[in-house]
């Protein structure tokens, strides 16, 4: 394992160890394809100490194969300049950049390409929802010439390798997929030809490059998705085309988002199988990617022998320093990534730039040590408390933070609790764990009240004291037996059953209903409104929401207000229409948060400033209310 850190010889190139950056798209970039200092920043510090190559976001060869307004460009007259700039911060940082090709043929992004998505035939990339078109094959020309001419701008832009996208459901894969291609022309005949061609005319624009192959071990598709026979021929092509490695994902953006994301609740076992498959059927080194975040499933493939170097993403945007804190086995330092893709691909699919729930510095520059330190009391433990004390003591203000539970976390606590998310559990000890180091005290079991204010004369309060469970009015409701949200994951109260009511059918209304039906109950969820788990991450709501169907004895009611409970039933409206509901034994009320209230004025006036941060000021998410804490710290 320790040789993972070590210098490697690929190709013609010396890495500096076994790991690389995967393509990841920032959505940081501007819609006239211009490079941002956020861009540069973020790339500085993913190089910092990190992994031997990194792999730039994916570019679009031809402008009708782009996938996001904010996607980094290679083909404009300017995009040579442009790149250049992240190239420069890479270097400076003795890594190698690596540029990475894609066309995205079906899933390109007309509100991006400005034009309709294109294929080798007509079928509809179901995360774009628009028809693609058919390629002429003078199209066809164009985007091969395209692939020449981005592999030139990769040499003058100073890149080190280049990197060939031909899998995931995109264009080279559309291509090879005989599901997908039903050309009779040749293109059709030879479903090897466009790949081939692609790959020679990156060998003709940058002869003096290594080249990389990325594919899906299995595109997890059965409808959809390549065979293992179409795919073999492009593992041969690949070598045959003097390639260095082959970079191995999962699944297909179009057709298996999950599985293309590696959500935390999917199983490693596919993955397993699909490297091993991949080994057995190419000599070249194996880039292993997805979910490699821990030490213990790298340490695992690597002795298997399923792989020859691991590619990093999320888990290096929550720590950039993850490596170098792997090589000195400084493991409880670790930020670990949940996996929930929550700040990263929930944010740049609603065009925001990448961010992390758990790293609010990634893409940000490092604020300085304050010249003049205050003390701080900070009020509540929970994401937001715990946030504003780390980055507050971090800038070297004296900090205490004092929480009434007897752990810190709140929130945060049962969120990990819930399916699909006990990967989220090892975040919250990473946080846990940098706040005890950087804090001067940190007090639990104990609230802040004005005698602690007293005894500690803070310059400066935080109050973050998070939220209670919203009580809705509901004629009934006090003669039955209840809980709150918060109380069933905190375990405080216990279910009864056979039949229980959650009312409130967002994620945690969800969460709760699916963890009660897998354990028999039987289960109603309601909701007033529309959509069902409305402002969840979509994966995480398509995988919740397709095992809750398999779950029949769980019953989802949108639309539907709770009007009155009574000894005998339920009086609901769904749709406009009375419904009369049979009784249930246990009532849990998910049906949203208020914020805890404020410090009384007794505490305002016993502190020269207060900030009141996280759900305390306006309920939140868990990323939102830890980047409430840090821009906190960046003001003192």
């Amino acid at each position: 394992m320790q040789d993972m850190f070590t210098p490697m010889p690929l190709g013609p190139l010396t890495l500096a160890n076994r790991f690389v950056f995967p393509p990841i798209k920032t959505a940081s970039g501007t819609p006239q394809g211009k490079v941002t200092d956020r861009q540069v920043t973020f790339y500085r510090q993913i190089a910092h100490h990190g992994p031997a190559i990194v792999i730039l976001e994916p570019v679009a060869v031809t402008a009708d194969g782009r996938e996001h307004p904010k996607q980094l460009c290679v083909h404009l007259d300017d995009s040579v300049a442009e790149l250049k700039k992240i190239v420069a911060a890479i270097h400076e940082e003795d890594r190698l950049a690596c540029l990475h090709l894609n066309h995205g043929g079906a899933a390109a992004n007309p509100k991006a390409s400005g034009t309709p998505p294109r294929a080798p035939s007509v079928f509809t990339c179901a995360s774009v929802g628009v028809p693609a078109e058919v390629l002429t094959e003078a199209q066809i020309d164009a985007i091969v010439d395209g692939y020449r001419l981005a592999a030139q701008r990769a040499v003058e832009a100073g890149f080190d390798l280049i990197e060939v996208q031909a899998g995931h459901g995109y264009l080279v894969s559309q291509f090879l997929n005989a599901k997908i291609n039903r050309r009779q022309d040749r293109y059709g005949a030879d479903r090897l030809l466009f790949a081939a061609r692609a790959l020679e005319a990156v060998g003709e624009g940058a002869p003096q490059l290594p080249m990389i192959v990325r594919i899906a071990g299995s595109e997890m598709s059965p409808e959809f998705g390549i065979s293992p026979d179409d795919l073999a021929p492009m593992l041969r092509l690949a070598q045959d085309k003097g390639a260095i490695a082959i970079h191995v994902g999962m699944g297909t953006s179009c057709f298996s988002p999950p599985w293309y994301f590696h959500h935390s609740s999917l199983p490693e076992k596919p993955q397993n199988d699909a490297l091993s498959w991949v080994r057995s059927k190419t000599e070249l080194p194996v880039i292993a990617a997805g979910r490699m975040g821990r030490i213990d499933r790298v340490r695992t493939l690597r002795t298997a022998g399923l792989m020859d170097l691991v590619a990093l993403g999320r888990p290096l945007i929550a720590d950039p320093q993850l490596i170098e804190k792997w090589s000195r086995q400084a493991y409880p330092e670790v930020v670990a990534c949940g996996y929930c893709l929550q700040g990263c691909l929930h944010r740049v699919r609603g065009g925001e730039p990448i961010g992390c729930n758990l790293n609010p510095e990634i893409g940000n520059p490092p604020p300085p040590r304050t010249d003049k330190p205050l003390k701080v009391l900070v009020a509540g433990g929970g994401p937001a408390g715990m946030s504003a004390a780390l980055y507050l003591a971090r800038r070297g203000h004296h900090v205490t933070l004092a929480e009434k539970e007897d752990r810190l976390g709140g929130q945060f606590n049962l969120a990990w609790q819930a399916p699909g998310k006990k990967t989220m559990r090892d975040g919250l000890e990473s946080l846990q764990w940098q706040v005890r180091a950087h804090a001067e005290n940190v007090l639990t079991g104990r609230p802040v009240d004005l005698d602690l204010v007293r005894e500690l004369a803070p310059d400066l309060l935080v109050w973050a004291t998070g939220a209670v469970q919203y009580i809705p009015a509901i004629d009934g409701l006090d003669s039955q037996y209840r809980m709150t949200s918060l109380e069933y994951f905190g375990g405080t109260k216990t279910v009864r059953g056979p039949r229980v009511l959650v009312i409130g059918a967002g994620r945690t209304g969800l969460e709760i209903a699916e963890k009660l039906g897998a354990d028999g109950l039987e289960v109603v969820a309601t909701k007033r409104t529309d959509p069902i788990g409305s402002m969840m991450e979509m994966v995480t709501k398509k995988l919740m929401l397709m095992r809750l169907e398999k779950l029949s004895n769980v019953t989802l009611m949108p639309h539907t207000t709770v009007k009155r409970f009574r000894a005998d039933g339920v009086d609901v409206v769904q749709d406009d229409q009375s419904k009369a509901l049979e009784p249930f034994q246990t009532v849990i009320l998910a049906s949203g948060m208020r914020s805890a209230p404020g410090p009384d004025d007794e505490i305002r006036q016993a502190v020269p400033a207060v900030e009141i941060i996280g759900d305390a000021a306006e309920v939140m998410d868990i990323y939102a209310a830890v980047h409430a804490g840090y821009a906190t710290a960046q003001k003192y």
